[in-house]
């Protein structure tokens, strides 16, 4: 398992990516099959943009100053999927909003994760050195050990709520 942290991210995408196909190709009436699709994407979108917002992006907003335009604007991406999740958290599969809701915020991330894979990881791997990257990517390995799986974590309901007041 490689640590290069570029390498573990696009992994994630990937894996989100295909939980996004399945809940797509659920069909109209698989409520049951939604809602557990729908709490998978929650923890893999809550683990991953956690590693991200604890680890990555203040690692890189710290080595090369000038991707800060750049994380900044994911970190509101990040938010903006946050407000989604927390509002899918409570919504039952039935709910007359839950499809649109869930199709909105795919949407953004499959937007997110197309802005970092074609322009943001290209300009981080440019300027970093393999060394740098792998100790990004272990360092968030070990922070992926306490990371929240659900935005019902205080943890994470603390981020959401500091970046709402913020």
């Amino acid at each position: 398992m490689s640590t290069d942290a570029i390498v573990m991210l696009k992994n994630d995408h990937k894996e989100i990516k295909r939980v996004f196909r399945d809940f797509k190709n659920a069909g109209p009436n698989a409520d049951a099959e939604k809602g557990r699709l729908v709490k998978k994407i929650i923890e893999l979108l809550t683990v991953h943009t956690y590693l991200e917002n604890e680890c990555m992006y203040p690692q890189v907003r710290e080595l090369l100053p000038d991707l800060e335009d750049d994380i900044l604007e994911s970190y509101e991406e990040h938010h903006v999927a946050d407000v989604l999740v927390m509002e899918l958290v409570s919504m039952a599969p039935s709910a007359e909003r839950f499809d649109a809701k869930t199709t909105v915020l795919i949407e953004n991330v499959e937007h997110h994760i197309q802005e970092e894979e074609e322009d943001w990881f290209p300009k981080v791997r440019k300027q970093l050195s393999r060394t740098q990257l792998q100790k990004i990517g272990a360092e968030m390995l070990e922070l992926e050990k306490k990371a929240p799986r659900s935005p019902a974590q205080p943890s994470a309901v603390k981020k959401v709520v500091d970046a709402v007041i913020s």
